[in-house]
């Protein structure tokens, strides 16, 4: 089917594929139980979920990336402890995708340079990817090879500091993530309270820091960011706090200078609560953040000159701790991942108000973390 879209016709894929990042063994923070990554397919049109497959012997793959061209999964193996891949650390794994049906063949782990490792993603040439490592509190890149499988770390950068806040005591890398125009790198560290900012040597696989770190409220503790389509803003989650911070962005030096801090929660509740994800609709129009305790997204508008947000309202999760969520390309479904009530919810999102409507009943998956679709060809 198509929509329209001022002259032109936007083709809606029938069919896209949900990969979904979970826990698969009991950790100090989390009682994983699942068997590996998820393969659901999304019908475009009525937004109903149905399980496809389940990539096994991949050890709590929490957090995932797709390649440019989607042909290649990543996912981190979030350990802190334990033999992996040769390494007493966490290790990064490459999936090839199978173009007809999206499920995913195993190609090879390789060590991320850290403990727990929590974030990846992959620079815009899909040479390589990034991982932030939460325990160590670093940053590394991995090299892809001509087949999709990764070689060993090219480099790793170590973030220095801590906060005010028992959980800051030291840092505590949670993304890392390249810009829209592939030129510099934004990492935040919510042990530190800071946005590293980095451009990437590809000649030698190497993150190069290129400013001096931007310094956010004490004690917030910043967790994941995402740029807005237009590039000239950068939203931050901070976790600790339950705040979006809204930066104005310059691509072309990387500086980021500070506009708005707005809270994620309502102004009478007193729910204990953690920020988890961040994310702006396809459109531009709305912002959304997960509350893990309040269990809800909250919805802003955003104001287009400016990038500065004005607060629509939250819609429950229908479950508890939303840990990640997404959106089709299109912006007419958000999925979100309910961790600890092992549910994920497809949502029909309204692209005028920003609304979301539960489409369906919540779909049993087992301590679901990370969201990413795929249309399939």
């Amino acid at each position: 089917m198509a929509i329209g879209n001022g002259s032109q016709d936007v083709v809606l894929e029938q069919q896209i594929t949900l990969y979904v990042g979970t826990y698969t063994r009991r950790e100090p923070h989390v009682d994983g139980k699942a068997a590996g990554i998820y393969v659901y397919t999304l019908n475009a049109e009525t937004g109903q979920l149905v399980y496809q497959s389940t990539a096994t012997g991949v050890v709590n793959p929490s957090f995932l990336t797709l390649s440019p061209q989607g042909d290649f999964l990543y996912a981190v193996n979030e350990v802190a402890d334990g033999e992996v891949s040769g390494a007493v650390s966490g290790a990064v794994s490459a999936f090839a995708i199978d173009a007809a049906t999206g499920n995913l063949t195993f190609l090879n782990k390789q060590p991320s340079s850290g403990s727990a490792p929590c974030y990846v993603s992959t620079d815009p040439t899909g040479q390589f990817v990034l991982a932030a490592n939460y325990v160590t509190g670093n940053v590394s890149v991995l090299p892809v090879l001509g087949d999709g499988r990764l070689a060993l770390a090219s480099n790793t950068q170590q973030h220095h500091g801590h906060g005010p806040d028992p959980r800051q005591d030291g840092p505590h890398a949670h993304c890392i993530m390249p810009d829209g125009y592939g030129r510099f790198y934004l990492s935040a560290d919510l042990g530190t309270d800071q946005i590293m900012v980095y451009t990437l040597d590809r000649a030698q696989g190497k993150l190069i820091p290129a400013a001096p770190p931007v310094q956010l409220i004490p004690g917030s503790g910043p967790r994941h960011l995402c740029f807005h389509p237009h590039g000239r803003v950068v939203y931050v989650l901070a976790e600790l706090s339950s705040q979006v911070f809204v930066l104005a962005y310059d691509p072309e030096s990387g500086d980021l200078r500070h506009q708005q801090t707005i809270a994620t929660l309502p102004p009478e509740c007193a729910t204990p609560n953690t920020g988890a994800h961040v994310q702006v609709s396809p459109d531009g129009k709305f912002l959304y953040a997960s509350n893990r305790g309040h269990d809800s997204l909250a919805i802003f508008a955003i104001t287009a000159r400016t990038g500065l947000l004005t607060p629509v309202g939250h819609e429950p999760t229908q479950g508890q701790t939303p840990r990640h969520f997404t959106m089709d390309r299109h912006g007419r479904f958000l999925l979100v991942a309910n961790q600890d009530s092992d549910t994920v919810v497809v949502f029909r999102r309204d692209e005028v108000g920003g609304g979301l409507t539960a489409v369906a009943p919540p779909v049993p998956i087992p301590t679901p973390v990370c969201l990413h679709l795929r249309p399939k060809e």
